[in-house]
């Protein structure tokens, strides 16, 4: 009996030791006959993953020319564990790329670190370098195309922006990039990344043991292609941008020119620039450090970040508040003894006929004039005192796009500043009244603007009230229209009707005996308001505000000069040769260009 179950036993044993071995067997049959995941596994050992990398979108002016395109380029890309150790060349590499030794043990130290991922060796490979290197066949290495910005016209440097390498920081933000991606940093570039990047693609490659590359992995039938960026219309004018930072070349400030009628800016310098293409390519790290080092600091844009005092250009704001309260009346005059005495102290003019009205007090940008008005506003009756009166003041201002951000597809656009009651009481500990701010009357004190803003008040002057959010796109490759914020009218708080007497002020003051008679184009009826703002540090700053024609004006621009003295010595003169250019596409005056060229303010140490 024993010898039976025994038996039983072993069979069982044997049963069971078959039966797995036969399903062993089975599954290896059909893993090695039927099954083919598993090949594909071990042969994905071997595969390479290439980045396919899509053109950025390119940049064209409203006219339809180039402001940025796109060229060819290649990174060097290193994968440490396929390089021949034995038969590598380094100096050959070296030679054909224009590489330096260091570079490449340096990276190639770093590529260690992680054997089998791939690593950047260096970029900005040209096409022709491209192909020497691809003769040589160096195991281990590989190309991945690129694009690169090239600057036709090279204009532009701060409102275009510039192109860099994702930072760390920035991959933590945004995991839909990758480390070695480059991304838009400032200006259009930033504003339009999403647009202009376009989505990248993949290649799957078979390498074999050598590192030499047998093809796509099963035909590209797991390939992706990139997908281009949109091209993007600006609304900027190269021409007239061109003219613009040749004229503020040796100075500091900005000049913004806008389309009243539809809110795109025409042209916008920040001074000093810089040549766009010193951003690009292998030098692009050591010309960012020279202009970092640079105490004028041509990456700062001006246009849209500076807050500069609007000086005298402000009286019109003043004109505009006191006729919509009811304290002015055009024809209300006021004397004027070379200024405005109050107390002890004295807000000083230059010598004009006197008394004035409102017309002539723009016309001639007579300081006691706005002394009187700016007081009549914050002391109006109808108001329990001057506090309350002020914050009925600032509204209004803030009404015309001041102390705010105006909206504009700038991502760093300034806020400018108008100060509020808080501000003076904690200055004056609470104490002060219409005198002790009387200097808001003639846009000193506190007031900061942007010269975009200052631009967009003469844009609003031109259309009598009302002006459209400034922007610096045009139209979007696959889209019918840009955002809805765009078109949309936003009006002041004062009445299209008090906008008439402040644009006879201002046509008289360029076309019948002012402050800005040299700012004067026969036919086509300049408007225009001078404006020297108090500088605490040195020579004023000059400023000039203007549109034209007087009626359906094609341009508003504004002129910002960093101690560049009156307005009409600066500012004025860069103003009047844009204007002229832009609405006849010629420039009769070449004394002025001359004189305007040869107008060096800033300290010659500056050095592009």
């Amino acid at each position: 009996m024993r010898s039976e179950e025994r038996f039983g036993r072993v069979r069982t044993l044997q049963c069971v030791v078959l039966a797995i071995f036969l399903l062993l067997a089975g599954r290896l049959a059909y893993l090695q006959l039927i099954d083919k995941r598993y090949a594909d596994l071990a042969r994905a050992n071997v595969l390479r993953h290439v980045v396919q990398y899509p053109p950025r979108g390119e940049v064209f002016d409203r006219r339809g020319e180039y402001l940025v395109q796109s060229r060819e380029c290649y990174d060097l890309m290193v994968i440490y564990s396929d390089i021949d150790k034995r038969g590598f060349d380094t100096t050959r590499l070296c030679e054909v790329l224009n590489l330096s030794r260091e570079k490449l043990r340096r990276e190639l130290a770093n590529a260690r670190m992680r054997p089998r991922a791939p690593r950047v060796v260096v970029n900005y490979i040209s096409k022709e370098d491209k192909l020497r290197f691809d003769e040589c066949n160096f195991r281990g290495f590989y190309t991945v195309y690129r694009t690169v910005r090239r600057y036709p016209r090279k204009v532009g440097g701060n409102l275009l922006g510039y192109v860099g390498e994702v930072t760390e920081d920035m991959l933590r933000r945004h995991p839909s990039y990758k480390a070695g991606d480059y991304v838009g940093m400032s200006g259009v570039e930033s504003a339009y990344e999403p647009l202009l990047r376009g989505e990248k693609g993949v290649k799957i490659q078979e390498i074999d043991t050598h590192g030499a590359i047998k093809g796509s992995y099963m035909g590209g039938l797991y390939d992706s292609l990139p997908e281009p960026g949109r091209y993007i219309v600006s609304t900027i004018d190269a021409r007239l941008q061109l003219l613009g930072e040749e004229l503020m070349r040796g100075k500091v400030g900005a000049a913004v020119a806008i389309e009243p009628s539809t809110g795109e800016i025409l042209m916008m310098v920040s001074s000093p620039t810089y040549d766009p293409d010193e951003l690009v390519g292998r030098e692009r790290g050591n010309n960012y450090m020279k202009m970092l080092r640079n105490k004028r600091h041509p990456l700062f844009n001006r246009a849209v970040k500076a807050k500069y005092p609007p000086g005298s250009t402000f009286k019109l704001v003043q004109g505009l508040i006191g006729q919509q309260e009811g304290v002015l009346r055009p024809s209300d005059t006021h004397s004027c003894h070379l200024g405005y005495t109050y107390g002890r102290k004295k807000m000083a003019c230059h010598a004009h006929a006197s008394p004035l009205d409102l017309r002539f007090a723009v016309a001639t940008s007579c300081n006691a004039y706005f002394c009187y008005v700016f007081r009549d506003i914050l002391e109006n009756r109808k108001y329990g005192g001057v506090k309350e009166g002020f914050d009925v003041w600032r509204e209004y201002v803030e009404s015309f796009g001041f102390g705010r951000k105006l909206g504009s597809d700038f991502l760093d656009e300034g806020n400018g500043y108008v100060p509020d009651r808080a501000y003076y009481d904690r200055r004056y500990r609470g104490s002060w009244n219409a005198l002790t701010v009387l200097s808001l009357s003639i846009g000193q004190d506190a007031l900061g603007c942007t010269p975009l803003q200052l631009a967009n008040l003469a844009a609003i002057v031109a259309n009598r009230g009302y002006y459209y959010i400034p922007h610096i796109v045009k139209r979007i490759e696959g889209q019918d229209s840009l955002d809805r914020r765009f078109y949309e009218r936003h009006y002041t708080k004062v009445d299209a009707r008090h906008f008439d007497p402040i644009v006879e002020g201002m046509w008289r003051g360029v076309n019948v005996g002012g402050t800005s008679t040299r700012a004067m184009l026969p036919g086509l009826d300049v408007c225009g308001k001078t404006g020297t703002a108090q500088n605490p540090h040195g020579r004023d700053h000059s400023t000039f505000l203007s549109f034209a024609p007087k009626d359906n004006p094609r341009i508003a621009i504004s002129v910002y000069v960093e101690n560049g003295g009156f307005g009409a010595t600066s500012a004025l003169p860069i103003a009047s040769l844009l204007e002229e250019y832009y609405l006849t596409d010629t420039i009769r005056r070449p004394e002025l260009v001359e004189y305007v060229k040869n107008m060096n303010i800033y300290y010659p140490s500056y050095d592009r």
